[in-house]
């Protein structure tokens, strides 16, 4: 018998995260059956041994090489049985029957075809779940600072649903983030999953536009409630930075026109020029081991690495 969800769990160097996400699975999990199915991008922290030790039920596929969040998810969707895929992040632990409820949820509300639920941070404050669309106006407000000045206005962060909208209810929404989404398989395959191009970041910013073309109205419901920590695989904030940036550029040279696109791009190599002058005027923040390396200065090593990011994923 197929089981109710597919969740899939793409892990880089995510050992402990990892084997805690899928603890928290087994746990929380009771009203609906399932399959784990993980796939290890080549991790070098034994990650894929200690799956393998402590889980013998889990599915996993151990690669000898990264195939970054879209490639590894969709290498994995395709060892997927049941009718709906649960993409999850390794650096996320499931609460109070987080995923029974998001099926119970996907049930009650069959034609949005994708569902997401709420994720929070480990101190309990909102952490991003659900996102509304890109636009030329949003990106000049998170570029010149206007987004993180004005955080609850919906004028001037327009993308940020999780600050300023009420996530105390079920809504509609564009987009739902790629830690703690649920779909339809065969929407899935029609969609042909995540759009390989994007190695990390933005990916599930283009799947949601795309499953909405064919008919998708994404939901969210705040009675699925994980924990996401965020950046478990990630460790350098500038090498983030640089593929936020080339994630945000590739959905604007995928989705917008061209001439859209790239202003886009100028306004955004733009906002990192400006922060990477200020920066050399501010003094580095005191903290263990920042030196002259403190966050103040990775503004300028970003701007450095423009022609890296400013064109976005390349094919």
């Amino acid at each position: 018998m197929k089981p109710d969800v597919s969740i899939v769990i793409v892990s880089y160097n995510t050992r402990d995260l990892t084997v805690a996400c899928i603890d928290s699975i087994i746990k929380e999990t009771k009203k609906f059956s399932y399959e784990i199915i993980v796939l290890d991008n080549n991790s070098t922290d034994g990650s894929a041994e200690a799956i393998k030790e402590k889980f013998e039920n889990v599915t996993l596929f151990d690669r000898n090489e990264n195939l970054g969040f879209a490639g590894g998810n969709n290498e994995a969707a395709r060892h997927a049985t049941s009718k709906r895929l649960l993409i999850l992040n390794p650096d996320t632990i499931i609460l109070n029957g987080a995923i029974d409820n998001l099926l119970q949820y996907a049930d009650k509300n069959p034609d949005a075809r994708l569902w997401g639920g709420r994720a929070i941070f480990e101190d309990g404050s909102t952490n991003a779940s659900c996102w509304m669309d890109m636009t030329l106006w949003s990106t000049v407000c998170r570029a010149f600072g206007l987004t993180w000045m004005f955080p609850k206005s919906k004028l001037f962060n327009p993308e940020s649903i999780h600050i300023w909208g009420d996530l105390r209810n079920e809504r509609a929404v564009d987009i739902v983030v790629g830690c703690f989404l649920m779909l339809d398989r065969d929407l899935w395959v029609k969609l042909d999953g995540f759009n390989p191009l994007f190695y990390m970041y933005g990916d599930e910013v283009d799947l949601c536009i795309r499953a909405r073309k064919l008919g998708a109205a994404p939901r969210i419901t705040p009675d699925a409630e994980i924990i996401h920590y965020g950046g478990g695989s990630e460790p350098s904030s500038e090498d983030k930075l640089v593929k936020v940036f080339k994630g945000r550029i590739t959905v604007m040279n995928e989705h917008w026109s061209w001439i859209a696109a790239k202003t886009g791009s100028l306004i955004m190599i733009s906002a990192v020029a400006l922060r990477a002058l200020a920066s050399k005027f501010m003094k580095p923040p005191e903290r263990k081991g920042a030196g002259q390396d403190g966050a103040t200065h990775i503004w300028s090593k970003v701007l450095r690495r423009r022609e890296e990011w400013a064109s976005g994923w390349s094919r």
